[in-house]
């Protein structure tokens, strides 16, 4: 079926969302990138188009084919220009009330046979697809930050998604040369499941003076071979991202192991976000 797929609309126009559009474009997908704000989409076409330069420059690429991905790239102002797309990734925040206005919306401007997908990292795939008519067509591609350069792609089985529709994603993550990985539909399936209680963890040792962020950085480096320590990775993912996770599986689960750290909401209410903001655990 992914050999039908030649457009494919991305919903957000943010991090994700940007890094997603530019590993279609360069997989020879015609892509339509629409976000609520119009300078988001500027920004996002800049941005793929200087990452796009910079694997010219590492000759990871030919000068050609950075031409013939940034030419297959349509800035979509509204929706609707979405209609006649033939899958979909929704790449926004994280908070329900927006996803659901969204898929709801997808659900009757795309044709009835056309896959919904969400990046989401922790909301559930079964809730998205309750909100359309196709519940069987929903499921999850959470990508992996950053888009171009991770080949990781869990996918995400809602409770009425279809084995073909399941097919379909993992065949299309296989030609944006991605590794799908198949993950039930439980809170934080697989990656944020692990990987939160641990960023969490970390948050906790420095509340309670166990160490620096440096040296817990550094032991999680050194010792356990982490490619960049957890606190590092918190504020490269985002202190709010983070805390929005952990609240859904603490939400999710009821379980209070999942609660999080008094010091990351603290951080979070005064705007230490991490790299997006300038100060997290580290100063940028």
């Amino acid at each position: 079926m992914s050999t039908t797929i030649k457009t494919v609309g991305v919903i957000g126009a943010g991090t994700m969302g940007n890094g997603i559009a530019q590993v279609f474009a360069t997989s020879g997908f015609d892509v339509r990138l629409h976000d609520a704000s119009a300078p988001a989409i500027d920004r996002a076409l800049k941005t793929i188009e200087k990452s796009l330069g910079k694997f010219v420059e590492k000759g990871k690429l030919a000068a050609a084919d950075k031409d013939a991905a940034v030419a297959r790239l349509h800035p979509a102002a509204t929706m609707d220009a979405l209609g006649d797309c033939d899958y979909i990734v929704e790449a926004v925040i994280e908070n329900l009330d927006v996803k659901r206005a969204i898929f709801t919306a997808l659900d009757t401007i795309t044709r009835p046979d056309v896959i919904l997908t969400s990046n989401t990292s922790s909301i559930s795939i079964t809730t998205l697809g309750a909100f359309t008519k196709r519940p069987q067509l929903v499921l999850g591609m959470h990508f992996m930050n950053p888009v171009p350069l991770m080949t990781l792609v869990e996918t995400i089985r809602g409770q009425a998604t279809s084995a073909d529709a399941m097919a379909t994603a993992t065949e299309l993550c296989k030609t944006l040369g991605k590794i799908p990985v198949e993950a039930a539909d439980y809170p934080g399936f697989i990656a944020n499941r692990i990987l939160m209680p641990m960023i969490n963890e970390a948050v906790f040792a420095v509340m309670e003076g166990v160490g620096t962020p440096e040296a817990i950085d550094q032991v999680m480096k050194l010792g356990m071979n982490h490619p960049m320590g957890p606190l590092t990775l918190a504020d490269f993912i985002g202190l709010d991202v983070c805390l929005a996770i952990l609240e859904v599986l603490h939400t999710g689960f009821g379980d209070p192991k999942y609660r999080a750290c008094p010091l990351l909401r603290r951080m979070v209410a005064a705007g230490h976000l991490g790299r997006k903001s300038g100060k997290g655990f580290y100063t940028y």
